[in-house]
């Protein structure tokens, strides 16, 4: 059968329910990101597999694996569909090439990133930034944004990641609270005010393990936003498992202390994300070159030996 241009061009919609379900192996997680019904991707992957002629995915009653031929074709798929998916945001959004709208969480944008803005904004002067604030994952060219910063982890369909830093914890308080309670160990923690994050889960189970305890720290009040967590510590409420560089103002003025000096490495961590950055314009990559910078900066600063 002669090759002809239609059988060479699938459907947008079926090339992409089959990058999804080559990302997800799932059919099921594939129709929620694309907000379809699994029958619907199903049918769409089956019309490409006949359009095609070849089968993509070998399918039994609990898994999806991809043959050799549709883990090849997806290696192609995708970067081609994150080209087109950022072509069709810089037409739609019709920016300049200097103006960047970039996403960022609201703590790590008042206490991080805008102290240091100031020197983008002289180092790139032609470069207009425009902020948004966003929590969690959303869709860049509905919500007409170029980028984000992004606390968890590098997991964000239909977009890249690029590593920035990772955050250190430790359970923190007020100088009240600490003086109310006898915190000598880490152990003396289990049954006091425990306080947790909603972008954390698990934070106070994973530091607890890391203490050699298997104790429960499901109870306590729960936050979604930062500054409420903070407040409630300095209040004297109870003790918060916090990132150290983003509390360094109220641990420096005495306004926080250390419950317990055992620090962990949270699994979370922070990312530049972008639809592609090989597709980026001058102001993204101005950007991505800079923070970079930023952050060496920092880190070197935090691991400076302190002066006697």
């Amino acid at each position: 059968m002669p090759l002809t241009p239609r059988k060479l061009l699938p459907s947008s919609s079926a090339l992409a329910a089959f990058d999804a379900v080559a990302r997800h192996r799932s059919f099921s997680l594939a129709a929620g990101e694309l907000s379809l019904t699994q029958s619907a991707v199903s049918r769409q992957v089956a019309a490409l597999e006949d359009q095609l002629g070849v089968a993509l995915f070998e399918r039994t009653s609990r898994s999806v694996a991809l043959t050799d031929a549709g883990r090849a074709y997806a290696g192609a798929v995708e970067p081609a569909l994150g080209r087109i998916r950022q072509a069709t945001l810089q037409l739609l959004t019709q920016r300049p090439a200097n103006v960047l709208n970039l996403a960022i969480p609201p703590t790590f944008g008042t206490r991080w990133l805008m102290p240091r803005i100031p020197g983008f904004v002289a180092a790139h002067p032609t470069i207009t930034l425009n902020f948004a604030t966003r929590i969690g994952q959303f869709d860049f060219a509905r919500d007409g944004l170029d980028a984000a910063i992004h606390i968890g982890r590098p997991e964000w369909p239909g977009a890249e990641c690029r590593f920035l830093m990772g955050e250190t914890v430790a359970p923190v308080c007020s100088p009240d609270f600490l003086a109310r309670h006898r915190i000598s160990k880490a152990a003396d923690l289990v049954g006091l005010p425990l306080f947790h994050m909603a972008s954390r889960p698990g934070a106070w189970g994973q530091w607890f393990e890391g203490a050699g305890l298997a104790a429960a720290a499901d109870g306590g009040m729960r936050f979604e936003q930062f500054a409420l967590v903070a407040q409630a510590c300095i209040g004297g409420l109870g003790v918060a498992l916090m990132p150290l560089f983003l509390i360094r103002a109220e641990l420096d003025s005495g306004q926080l202390v250390l419950a317990d000096p055992r620090e962990v490495d949270s699994p979370s961590a922070y990312y530049l994300v972008a639809p592609s950055f090989a597709q980026a314009g001058p102001a993204l990559t101005a950007f991505s070159d800079w923070i970079s910078r930023e952050v060496e900066v920092d880190r070197a600063g935090t691991e400076a030996p302190t002066q006697a």
